[in-house]
């Protein structure tokens, strides 16, 4: 499409600007680029031109249009209009503003004042009321203070499962009201406090439904209540001992599965204001079980099918159509609890902790505790609940218009900034803190009727909220003085406003002079098509009344021409990020180049002077030059003229042959030199220093040092003369090295071997006396370690008898 070719070109410009301007270029052309929003925008009255942009303004001077030009050139930014010659006072720009409509301060209240101030005449956010008059893309921003009020009143209904097992839980609560109150007592002087109670629904195969069971559905020794859904015992009240009277009367239930129906409970307690006695202070709910819970679509278990309504069900406090509706969802819970600005407190067991904690983190303002396995520990667990929740004060806003959008910053404690989905809240809040919020809301078009629109923030948990009602800026102050069917406008067909003519519906072009039924029709729009094509005016311009109206460019160096205005002056190739190279001119798309350039880009220069060789040739006679540079023809050479040859074998190997063949008979080519070697003459010379020097001539000169087969050494000189004289000057005389002297060698050969001998026989005579003497050292070791026998003969017998007398004892 047009935008997408303007958006490519424009892209190129700030390439070029960047790159040649360096920084200073690129920021000039950010602001280029941004100014052509207002014009792209086609803008044809004010009030559209003032929607485009915030910084897009509308020129009301009617004589402000140059010959050819649209209505949609009068919508530019400020600069470039003023640049045009609008003057300042003809420049129409509304901007938006902010007016606090009620902003009564925050209450300062003590709790040890006699006087008690009432719910209603408490405030704890300022302001409480603005009204916003927003253009498109501009932001207004505005302060919201916050500050916790001491001693603020406090409602909490205690919401407690009566199943089987919450037995023991039940006697422990029998005394909350009284001891609860006391506890209040040193956050808030206004507290009140509800009981209610929750088992399940009263269908199969939730509970047993056989007549005993429904009499009493615990076992035969238990006493036990009927089954029932919810029902509220006590509506809020100050009275503690009622609240303890009460309970002790309460008898618990019974059902068969183990989650409970707790969220039918909370949806009653939520949206039933008047029979629980809600005031618009801090709504605390306490929800203690021991189970997990049902939530939507759980009923189809008993036949339950439709979805929960959502609204209030109390016959005689009791809830009547638990067989009737469907567990409510967890997020119409959410919206419920939010909508009367209820926090829940969930008292669990820990054994259920995990389950709880997942669905606080989708309740906001919710907070679970470790309920005890007999509920001794509930006064503190509320305690710490409702420290937890009142420390922390989070934003919320109502839906907001299509189009609209807010964002939060911030600004807490200690100096904490938080942006972003942090930018909702602040945490650690003590009573008497102050904290405050920058909310910036910002209009990206107005809305299709253009009426006002209001929306809401509160902090949530708290019954205070802010409204904002939202006026959108969609018309300039000029149109209210138009005159309508202005014979300006083409005998009435429109109103002319702002110093230029709103055309009426059906009629377009700058005077209101054509009707769009016209324009529709085969024969205009074929006359604005080049060569029958689908594109009109070559998707650069309007048809106008079978004439095609090029568009306009922010810089006026730039333009579209053409019938079709398929001609333009800056999409021509570039160079160097140069139009036609810096060397030409574009005309409809094509570089005209200047004298000695040529190309399709003028960059091609017809200059050779940057091809000569340093021997005055072009590219040293190896290549042809083309704008300005050498191609060279024999692949092997290469830089700027064709002098650098990385594979070739150097000039001294290359003629040694033919050198060698001509001037001393020998080599290779011998047989072959009259054919192959006659390119060159060849001039000798008695001795090296009769050869010519590089800084005696005028050409290049090469001095060379060669071997033959026969390890002698021969000079010469090679050289190129006009191009096509070589010459060869060559010293007529080998240089080869003498022979090597025979004797010498020989001697030291033999001597060598001789010597080489007797070190072998010194060192194999050497060894074997060390052998020699290691072993007799042995034979003389083991010399000395021999032993002789002197032991008896075992077989040896005596011939004397010996015989002992026993009575004979020496005597």
């Amino acid at each position: 499409s047009s935008d997408h070719d303007s958006v490519a070109v424009n892209f190129r410009i700030a390439l070029w600007f960047y790159e040649t301007n360096g920084e200073s270029g690129a920021v000039y052309d950010a602001n280029f680029l941004n100014g052509s929003d207002c014009i792209k925008a086609n803008a044809q009255s004010c009030g559209e031109c003032i929607q485009v942009a915030e910084k897009c303004g509308w020129c009301t001077d009617a004589d402000f249009l140059k010959q050819g030009e649209s209505k949609s050139a009068r919508c530019d930014e400020l600069k470039s209009l003023i640049t045009k010659g609008c003057s300042k006072a003809k420049i129409e720009n509304p901007r938006g503003s902010i007016s606090i409509d009620k902003d009564k301060p925050v209450t300062n209240r003590k709790k040890e004042v006699a006087e008690k101030l009432k719910p209603d005449q408490i405030t704890q956010i300022q302001p409480q009321k603005l009204s916003l008059n927003l253009r498109s893309g501009e932001a207004q921003t505005f302060k919201l203070k916050f500050k916790r009020a001491e001693d603020y009143p406090i409602d909490l209904y205690y919401l407690m499962d009566l199943s089987f097992s919450m037995k023991d839980d039940l006697e422990n609560v029998k005394n909350l009201g009284t001891d609860l109150m006391r506890e209040m007592q040193e956050i808030t002087s206004d507290f009140r406090i509800g009981f209610g109670s929750f088992v399940e629904k009263t269908v199969m195969p939730y509970i047993s439904t056989t007549p005993a069971r429904l009499l009493n559905p615990c076992t035969s020794n238990e006493n036990c209540t009927s089954p029932f859904s919810y029902k509220n015992v006590l509506k809020l009240t100050e009275n503690g001992q009622q609240f303890n009277s009460l309970v002790s009367k309460q008898q618990i239930s019974g059902n068969l599965d183990s989650p409970e129906g707790g969220f039918d409970a909370i949806m009653q307690v939520a949206v039933c204001g008047d029979a629980i006695g809600w005031r618009n202070v801090t709504r605390l709910l306490v929800f203690s079980t021991d189970a997990g819970f049902h939530f939507a679509g759980d009923g189809k278990l008993g036949g339950i099918v439709l979805p929960n309504d959502g609204k209030c069900h109390l016959e005689n406090n009791m809830y009547t159509m638990s067989h009737y509706y469907d567990y409510p969802s967890i997020a119409h819970l959410v919206q419920k609890l939010s909508d009367n600005n209820i926090q829940t407190i969930f008292a669990v067991t820990e054994e259920f902790q995990p389950v709880y904690k997942e669905l606080k983190n989708l309740i906001p303002k919710s907070a679970v505790g470790t309920l005890s396995s007999n509920s001794s520990n509930v006064i503190k667990l509320i305690i710490d609940s409702y420290n937890s929740l009142s420390s922390e004060v989070i934003l919320e806003n109502n839906k907001v218009p299509e189009g609209v959008s807010i964002k939060y910053k911030s600004i807490c404690k200690n100096g904490v900034v938080g942006t972003g989905e942090n930018g909702r809240k602040c945490s650690n809040i003590s009573i008497g803190d102050e904290v405050s919020f920058d909310i910036t809301i910002e209009s990206q078009k107005c809305p299709s009727q253009g009426k006002s629109e209001t929306i809401r923030i509160k902090p949530l948990g708290f019954n205070e909220d802010v409204e904002i009602v939202l006026n959108f800026i969609c018309e300039c102050e000029c149109s209210k003085g138009g005159e309508p069917l202005s014979k300006i406008c083409h005998n009435g067909n429109g109103t002319f406003e702002c110093g230029a003519c709103r055309c009426n519906e059906g009629r377009i072009g700058r005077l209101c002079e054509c009707s769009t039924d016209e324009v529709r029709t085969d024969d205009l729009d074929g006359n604005c098509r080049k060569d029958n094509g689908t594109d009109i005016c070559s998707n650069n311009g309007d048809c106008v009344c079978g004439t095609c109206e090029c568009k306009k460019r922010e810089n006026p160096e730039e333009r579209y021409s053409g019938k079709f205005c398929d001609c333009d002056n800056f999409n021509c190739d570039r160079s160097n990020n140069k139009l036609c190279g810096g060397h030409g001119r574009c005309e409809c798309r094509v570089c005209i180049c200047d004298a000695n350039y040529t190309g399709s880009a003028c960059d091609c220069s017809l200059d050779t002077s940057t091809c000569l060789a340093a021997n005055k040739q072009i590219c040293n006679g190896r290549g042809t030059c083309e704008c300005g540079v050498c191609k060279c023809t024999n692949p092997k050479f290469q830089g700027p003229t064709c002098e650098i040859c990385p594979t070739c074998p150097g000039v001294c190997a290359e003629h040694k042959e033919c050198v060698q063949c001509r001037a001393f008979e020998t080599g290779e080519k011998k047989d072959t030199c009259q054919r192959d070697c006659s390119y060159f003459n060849l001039i000798r010379v008695k001795d090296r220093d009769k050869l010519p020097q590089p800084a005696d001539q005028s050409y290049p000169l090469s001095h060379c040092k060669e071997r033959d087969a026969n390890d002698c050494w021969f000079y010469y000189t090679y050289a190129v003369r006009n191009d096509t004289m070589r010459e060869v000057y060559v010293v007529e005389t080998l240089e080869c090295p003498a022979g090597p002297d025979i004797i010498p060698i020989v001697a030291g050969v033999v001597a060598g071997i001789v010597l080489i001998g007797l070190a072998l026989l010194l060192i194999w005579k050497l060894l074997m006396i060390i052998h020699d003497r290691r072993e007799f050292a042995k034979f003389e070791k083991e010399k000395m370690n021999a032993k002789w026998d002197t032991g008896e003969n075992p077989i040896y017998k005596s011939a004397v008898t010996t015989v002992v007398n026993p009575k004979y004892e020496g005597k």
